[in-house]
């Protein structure tokens, strides 16, 4: 079945959208894998679906580059939001997200941040904003639920953290039932210099609720405060927070092409 996708990119990290309000499509996992295929497929870090909602203008279903989907994508929503125009209620496995679109993006409610070892989901309890574990130098994380689960390491240079060894380490790690992304930050200035490896993708030039929930937990360690600046390796993004409210991010994001494929040649 030929069907049009839209390729975007929120700081490079970049999606395969396909709206399927009007035309059904089922993708199944092997699909999404090969669709996001750099080299024989499109190429994307996540495969975004566009289906009707009842409670929203439109619900998300996200898939990563290997095939899982997760429950929700700060990028991904916000050059949804700007794709669809005006303000746009998408709904998350997640939860609501509410995005509204600028003149070079989005800014989206990113709803609540969750704090509870069951939400985050742990294997079981502790503190999460000073956590009493660690992987070799990485000590001490903060864990954040922000539709997503996130442990956040700060540290004194990001930049030379191993995060492509130490990553896929800690995302399958059994105190983390449903893994994890994994970010590692430094501040300098008032601003956060974050790296992530993002669950079920890898390394990523930028990732949205990777932002959010780093920000979250460097306010709650008093940090920084809110507003912050979180720059990525893609480029950088604003997030606001206070404690009791929803998320907020601002941040560009490009329109790369269109196009139309047979969905059948793929998986």
């Amino acid at each position: 079945m030929t069907g049009r996708f839209h390729k975007m990119h929120g700081l490079g990290n970049d999606f395969v959208i396909v709206d399927a309000r009007e035309q059904e499509i089922e993708l199944s996992a092997a699909k999404a894998t090969a669709i996001a295929d750099r080299h024989s497929g499109i190429g994307c870090d996540q495969l975004i679906i566009l289906r009707p909602s009842e409670i929203a203008d439109v619900r998300m279903q996200i898939f990563n580059a290997d095939g899982s989907e997760v429950e929700a994508c700060g990028n991904a929503s916000r050059c949804v939001a700007k794709l669809i125009g005006e303000e746009t209620r998408i709904e998350t496995t997640g939860g609501i997200i509410i995005g509204n679109a600028t003149a070079d993006g989005a800014i989206v409610d990113m709803g609540a941040p969750r704090f509870e070892w069951q939400a985050i989901p742990l294997g079981y309890a502790m503190d999460v904003l000073n956590m009493p574990v660690g992987w070799e130098d990485l000590q001490n994380p903060s864990a954040v639920n922000v539709g997503n689960p996130h442990v956040i390491f700060f540290v004194d240079d990001s930049a030379i953290v191993e995060l492509d060894r130490l990553g896929p380490m800690i995302e399958v790690d059994p105190l983390f039932p449903e893994k994890v992304n994994v970010n590692v930050a430094h501040i300098t200035d008032g601003v956060i210099h974050l790296r992530v490896w993002e669950r079920g993708v890898g390394l990523t030039q930028a990732c949205g609720t990777g932002a959010c929930a780093t920000a979250v937990a460097a306010i709650k360690r008093g940090l920084v405060s809110s507003p912050v600046q979180v720059e990525l390796p893609g480029g950088s993004l604003i997030i606001s927070w206070q404690a009791g409210e929803t998320i907020q991010m601002q941040g560009p994001t490009t329109y790369v092409f269109s196009g139309e494929t047979d969905w059948s040649q793929f998986g």
